[in-house]
């Protein structure tokens, strides 16, 4: 009896080891594979910065894209087959919007939409029209001429081609929509007699807050990317940004700071600007925060809305810091 009691018990235990080690195994095998598998989310691609200063010359040899006119078609058409390009499923939102003077704009908003059926969403965002008139350029003579954009619009615009390019090519693990808005640099030039109100500015993201391109959209939170592509660009956590979305502040700063991008991305509080972020954090209810260049005097460039806003203005370096930025960002998502 004691001896079939040994080799029982004997048996027992191996049986046991032999389970345990199968479990070992096992659970080796799952903590291998989610190690894989976390390993695919957060390694995201390496930024092209000189694919992004192509984009936003594309957009800039179309001419201003001022709503109603010939280039603002042709560039919508543009942006919008560059996105079914990279694989994007496409929206044009087109829209009669009112700007502040009673004219007529036929807006088009944007939309390009990589893994549309997943429910964890982020939204990236940048406008694409220009600004009608040169309202700050030194020069009065040139005050109401239209402005090529370069930084103050088709720098946010390229960045986000360049990141729907390498989302092609290696998707991140939760979906995202780029939007482009349009006819937000028609507000009310300086020289207006009339009430400046901010409702005058960004007419698209107010269409698309209200209207937006999938019936009950959400997203985790959005990135406005305005003027991200100026020399010597510094970016504040922009006080809206801060007040609606505070943690996404934090968590994008953060991301800057780890990819060596800190002399680029100041930790400290900024302006508040009237910019799309503000309408969609209001209307939509989408936590949004605006990247957007300030310096210690809040100015956005001694280019700015002005003739001078060129390809000459537009540093790959700035392009790359937030680019990159914005990738490692959207790549650890979970």
């Amino acid at each position: 009896m004691k001896i079939h009691a040994i080799l029982a018990e004997a048996a027992f235990l191996a049986v046991a080891l032999c389970l345990s080690s199968c479990n070992m195994g096992k659970e080796k095998a799952k903590t291998g594979t989610k190690t894989a598998a976390d390993a695919a989310i957060i390694a995201p691609p390496s930024f092209n910065a000189d694919s992004a200063y192509q984009y936003v010359k594309a957009q800039v040899d179309f001419g201003p894209r001022t709503p109603n006119s010939k280039a603002h078609k042709e560039c919508g058409d543009y942006l919008a087959g560059k996105l079914e390009s990279f694989g994007a499923v496409v929206a044009n939102q087109y829209a009669d919007l009112t700007m502040f003077d009673g004219t007529r704009l036929k807006a088009r908003n944007i939309i390009g939409s990589y893994k549309p059926e997943s429910k964890k969403r982020v939204a990236l965002f940048a406008h694409w029209d220009t600004r009608p008139w040169a309202d700050k350029d030194p020069d009065e003579s040139k005050r109401n001429t239209p402005v090529l954009g370069a930084n103050d619009g088709a720098s946010g615009v390229g960045v986000l081609l360049e990141v729907a390019r390498l989302m092609q090519e290696k998707a991140p693990f939760i979906g995202v929509d780029i939007i482009f808005f349009d006819a937000e640099d028609c507000g009310a030039p300086d020289t207006y007699q009339g009430r400046h109100e901010e409702e005058h500015w960004c007419l698209g993201s107010q269409y698309w807050s209200r209207f937006p391109h999938v019936q009950g959209y959400n997203a985790r939170f959005g990135i406005l990317l305005d003027m991200v592509g100026g020399r010597n660009a510094t970016f504040y956590q922009e006080a809206y940004s801060l007040q609606y979305a505070g943690s996404v502040v934090e968590k994008v700063w953060a991301k800057a700071m780890e990819a060596g991008y800190g002399p680029y991305f100041i930790p400290e509080r900024g302006g508040a600007v009237t910019d799309d972020h503000l309408f969609v954090n209001r209307i939509a209810r989408i936590p949004t925060i605006d990247i957007i260049p300030m310096d210690e005097t809040y100015g956005f460039g001694d280019f700015w809305h002005t003739t001078g806003d060129n390809m000459d203005v537009i540093d790959k370096n700035t392009l790359k810091a937030v680019g990159q930025t914005v990738i490692e960002v959207i790549y650890n998502e979970k």
